[in-house]
């Protein structure tokens, strides 16, 4: 054709494998360099006839060996018809379909075996850079490339092929050859044709859309980078009176910063009508002509022509790796995810938040769903500022946001800080500009009022040395001539020393008699660089001092990604609530230090030392998960428990289990089971105490016998507390340090308390009030605390009575349940009881709990012994009565013959008969005895608790019982804050302002009913409740007047009278 000068034609030369190589076997290289070689030759000879009088573009060799599948060579004219490794063993069509000329340019190439015929998988190494002298790390990409004749269109297709195709690269990374930081892009060329009609291109735009979402835990973990589909659509040609087909490209970036993560762009590909190759590419809402002309103008016609310049960028040739790439893989490479992809995973999160919640109808529009303003430090360092600025211009190793998302509990949105290290920049260490940013990041979070979050990837604080005096220093041998024997000091020359920025070192003058030389002596070198040394350390101790008041004053949450150090590790541990990645260790100093410490290689790696086989059991980690997107879906699950605000109370949220419903789960009698299924609900579908669905355990792998976690109770969040009734073992792993060191398992009865589990319980007790708010449910089943010498010595008194300091210091509504056939005993009923804080707390009793200082048996050795059961038996035994009388008798005959000796012994021996063959069921009766002394009829009477409750019903009765209390505290707060509004000495006690509600209700009935005292505040709140609210004002205004005018002289306020007159 005119106007053409490549060759386009193509030629395929059908050969049989006998005429072609005498052994053409796959895989045996050396008969593919022969036959290679043969018809290269061939092709070269005739290479000036083949371009130009017969303008072959490729030339095909097909090998057929039957049975086995042909081999294929391809011989290409811009390479002089040499045969192209990479089209090896394909269909002619291939290389085209695939766009394998992309792959080649800058990457060296290496195909992997896939398991579909339609599909091949490249692994691809940056090609190094001959002309820069020190070249940087080599980069690795699979690309998965692959044909499709699936109809997109049709429901769940799209889905099953975006599964084949990632069942493939997971076969691909599996490859010793790939590397763990290698990346990964997905191309499918789908050929079946689509229609424009019915919005149909929006439709698969918003398929693939939510697929990434739905996927893109696994996506990212398999690191793939983009997403490419190329299809074909009819669609109206410009002058509209005919249809036209033409390629349609979906293109998404599952790894690209936040704003785009889920967004998919379509282009439409104009086409050169003689070779097919692309020329335009125009956004598909412009609904290019073949022209590729636009009905867009002004600046959305800019967008669209950036937009579509960006796309033909894109489908040059692959580039190597930019800095974000590389950066990327920099983190990859210690098991984290680069800083600035954090809120691309929010944003997942949040997605599939509102999918799986019972408001799912309701969820916003994604683009709304989560909006990250960057945190940077002012002009002057005194605070942060919020700023929209591209991801990667960070010049400190710290980063942070204000995250703004719309959560199914905040549908209007709630705010969050996100604080986290960036290991890309000098490994993640804390130096003088971190720990700065660090600080300042988390003050916002404090006077703001909002959770932090701190995602710690580090390597601990910064270490360094004045690199400049490196080359400088001079050494002063003791003998110049065996400097084996050592020196006396280091020194720099007159010269250096003069030329040094003043400041940089402390020395002294010393000249030297025999020669005259001139030395200065270094006694301090002090550097002009800060951030190297100590000053690292004073930082690292003003955000450690940090974080525990962040603790104090707002909820703080820290997720370690990868490797955290020293300070990094403080950190985390500071802010008390720990979520760990797999891979990601929290130490205070590598293995290698510790093994140079101890003069011999004992430790391996970083998890012998601090990963989740050491935090999860020891506490100091919550909850382990095995990536960074599973790691962000914990954040945002802990954080739908949590209020927005310190200021406000957690989220309630409209209940999808109804809250009248029955506990169906009943714990069995005297047998041990498992207290989650009475909680969450049983694998048998008997639904438990809590919302389905809506129970989280954490620290499981610690104190477990104690069980701790977060549900919720008719929508109402609450922090949970139970106990273990089975028999478990603690683990104490043996130190390689320590060669005679062994592992130590520990076996822990059900129901009672050790050193750990009371430490569990105070610190959860802890986590629940500080932060979060939450109202606490307590199903107290405990026997005691475990005595013994070995846990007295591990502090188990310690901790028990942390539990106590705990729950003193509660703020929020605290309920104490004796679960069905649970009981509370001793020392274990002290750390609980209500007395404690009477203003939050309240026990209940279910009917067939017990409570009691001892158990049955336990009482019954010192109150009720045998000799105790023994005259019971005489008192009731009407056998043993008879014997009693004929004992009397026998006692009574005078008698003195052998005969009634005879009788009086035979009696005896018949009550001692009788009585063993009686203790047994004595015993039992000696038990049931004491036991109905502990039952919860005499608990009730005593006032040890406040009701009695049936279990069943139990759910509804705490429901009502919780919204309550809930009510009446933030009544009783507004009525404290106004009466303090007025500055009055005397503020009004919490009982104080209890009377006055009371009063205010004025019905007995009511007040004693939760349910219409919940109603009658919503009726009176406006108005009684109101008027109390400006009588108290009133009286405390008068009452502070009073008290300063009484500090008066009686003339100055008699001026003040007179003024207000």
């Amino acid at each position: 054709p005119e106007g053409v000068d490549e060759p386009i034609n193509t030629i395929v030369l059908s050969v049989a494998s006998s005429s072609s190589s005498s052994s053409a076997e796959i895989g045996d290289e050396d008969a593919d360099r022969a036959l290679i070689g043969k018809w290269q030759a061939l092709f070269e000879t005739h290479a000036a006839r083949l371009r130009d009088a017969c303008r072959l573009r490729t030339v095909n060799v097909l090998v057929n060996q039957a049975p086995r599948a042909p081999r294929m060579f391809a011989f290409n004219y811009c390479e002089n018809y040499a045969e192209d490794p990479v089209r090896r063993d394909m269909r002619t069509s291939f290389p085209y379909l695939l766009e394998l000329a992309r792959l080649s340019v800058n990457y060296d190439l290496e195909r992997l075996p896939t398991f579909t015929r339609n599909a091949q998988l490249w692994l691809a190494t940056e090609k190094r850079d001959t002309e820069v002298p020190v070249s940087r790390p080599r980069t690795q990409t699979l690309f998965l490339r692959g044909i499709s004749h699936s109809d997109l269109t049709v429901p769940g297709v799209a889905e099953k092929v975006l599964l084949i195709l990632m069942d493939q690269l997971d076969s691909g990374f599996v490859s010793a050859k790939v590397a763990p930081t290698a990346s990964s892009n997905i191309f499918l060329h789908v050929l079946t044709e689509m229609s424009t009609e019915d919005d149909v291109v929006d439709s698969v735009r918003s398929t693939i859309e939510g697929l990434v979402v739905k996927y893109a835990e696994r996506l990212l973990r398999l690191r793939v980078e983009n997403i490419e589909i190329k299809t074909r659509v009819v669609m109206e040609s410009e002058h509209g009176a005919e249809k036209v087909t033409r390629p349609v490209r979906f293109w998404t970036s599952p790894a690209s910063s936040f704003s785009s993560f889920w967004k998919t762009d379509v282009y439409v590909e104009r086409l050169n009508p003689i070779t097919g190759v692309t020329e335009e590419f125009v956004p598909f809402e412009t609904k290019a002509s073949s022209s590729g002309s636009s009905s867009t103008t002004g600046a959305d016609a800019d967008d669209a022509a950036a937009a579509a310049a960006e796309a033909a960028a894109a489908l040059k040739p692959y580039s190597k790796s930019g800095p974000e790439q590389m950066k990327r893989m920099a983190a990859r490479r210690v098991g984290s995810t680069y800083a600035y992809d954090l809120p691309a995973l929010f944003e997942v999160s949040l997605i599939n938040a509102w999918r799986e919640s019972s408001n799912s109808a309701g969820m916003p529009t994604i683009r709304s769903l989560l909006t990250a303003t960057e945190l940077v430090m002012n002009e002057d360092n005194t605070g942060v500022e919020l700023v929209q600025r591209p991801a990667g211009l960070n010049d400190v190793g710290m980063v942070g946001w204000v995250l703004s998302m719309k959560t199914p509990e905040y549908p209007e949105g709630r705010d969050i800080v996100l604080i986290a290290n960036d290991v890309t920049f000098q490994a993640g260490s804390f130096g003088v500009k971190e720990d700065d940013f660090f600080y300042r990041a988390s003050e916002y979070a404090r006077a703001h009022g909002i959770p932090r979050i701190y995602v710690a990837c580090n390597s601990g604080a910064r270490i360094g040395l004045v690199e400049s005096l490196k080359p400088l220093f001079k050494v002063a041998f003791k003998d110049e001539n065996n400097p084996s024997l050592g020196f006396e000091y280091l020194y720099l020359s007159e010269n250096d020393y003069n030329d040094l920025p003043r400041g940089t070192v402390a020395a002294e003058r010393v000249e030297i008699e025999s020669s005259g030389e001139v030395r200065y002596r270094l006694s301090d070198i002090i550097g002009q660089i800060h951030g190297i040394g100590v000053e690292n350390l004073r930082g690292s101790g003003l955000i450690a001092g940090e974080t525990s008041l962040a603790y104090d004053e707002v909820f703080t949450l820290s997720f370690a990604t990868g490797r955290t150090v020293g300070i990094g590790a403080y950190l985390v541990r500071l802010g008390q609530r720990v979520i760990q990645q797999r891979d990601g260790p929290i130490i205070l100093t590598g293995f290698q230090a510790l093994n140079k410490l101890l003069g011999r290689d004992v430790y391996t790696s970083l998890d012998q030392l601090g990963g989740p086989e050491i935090m999860l059991p020891n506490g100091v980690s919550h909850e382990l998960v095995e990536n960074d997107q599973e790691g962000v879906n914990a954040i945002v699950r802990w954080l739908s428990y949590v209020p927005s605000s310190i200021e406000v109370d957690p989220p309630i949220t409209t209940p999808s289990d109804p809250v009248e419903r029955d506990v169906e789960f009943t714990p069995p009698k005297g047998a041990p089971y498992d207290v989650r299924h009475m909680l969450a609900g049983s694998p048998e579908g008997e639904r438990g105490f809590f919302d389905v669905g809506s129970f989280k355990e954490y620290l499981a792998d610690w104190g477990k016998s104690v069980v701790v976690g977060r549900a919720r109770l008719g929508g109402v969040p609450m922090g949970v507390i139970a106990v273990e009734t089975r028999t478990g073992d603690r683990v104490i792993p043996a130190d390689p340090a320590n060669a005679d060191s062994r592992e130590v398992v520990e076996p822990q009865a059900g129901q009672v308390w050790f050193p750990d589990s009371a430490y569990k319980t105070a610190q959860a007790i802890e986590d629940f009030g500080r932060g979060e708010k939450l109202p606490l449910m307590i199903f107290a089943n405990w026997r005691g605390f475990s005595g013994g010498t070995r846990d007295m010595f591990g502090e188990v008194l310690k901790f028990g009575a942390k539990i106590v300091d705990a729950l003193r210091k509660y703020e929020q509504p605290v309920f104490i349940y004796l679960p069905p056939n649970g009981e509370l005993r001793g020392g274990a009923w002290v750390v609980v009881d209500p007395t404690i804080n009477e203003r939050m707390m309240e026990m209940y009793a279910d009917k067939e709990s017990r409570g009691g200082i001892l158990e049955p048996p336990g009482i019954c050795e010192v109150k009720f012994r045998k000799a105790d059961q023994i005259k019971a038996m005489h008192r009731l035994d009407a056998e043993l009565i008879a014997l009693d009388e004929r004992l009397a008798q026998a006692s009574d005959s005078s008698a003195d013959d052998d005969s009634a000796a005879a009788e009086l012994a035979s009696v005896k021996a018949e009550i001692m008969k009788r009585e063993n063959a009686l203790l047994p069921v004595y015993l039992q009766i000696a038990h049931e005895f004491a036991d109905l002394h502990d039952r919860s009829g005499r608990m009730v009477s005593k006032g040890v608790v406040r009701d009695v409750l049936e279990w069943k019903t139990s759910r509804q009765f705490f429901y009502w019982r919780l919204r309550r209390r809930l009510l009446e505290k933030a009544l009783i707060e507004r009525v404290q804050k106004e009466d303090a509004a007025a500055g009055t000495h005397r503020a009004m006690q919490w009982d104080e302002v209890t009377r006055l509600l009371q009063e205010l209700v004025g019905d007995a009935a009511v007040w004693d009913d939760d349910r219409l005292f919940i109603e009658w505040v919503g009726s009176h709140i406006p108005t009684d409740f109101q008027l109390l609210l400006d009588s108290i004002r009133t009286d405390s205004t008068r009452s502070r007047v009073k008290e300063l005018l009484g500090a008066l002289a009686g003339f100055e306020k008699q001026e003040i009278l007179d003024s207000l007159e």
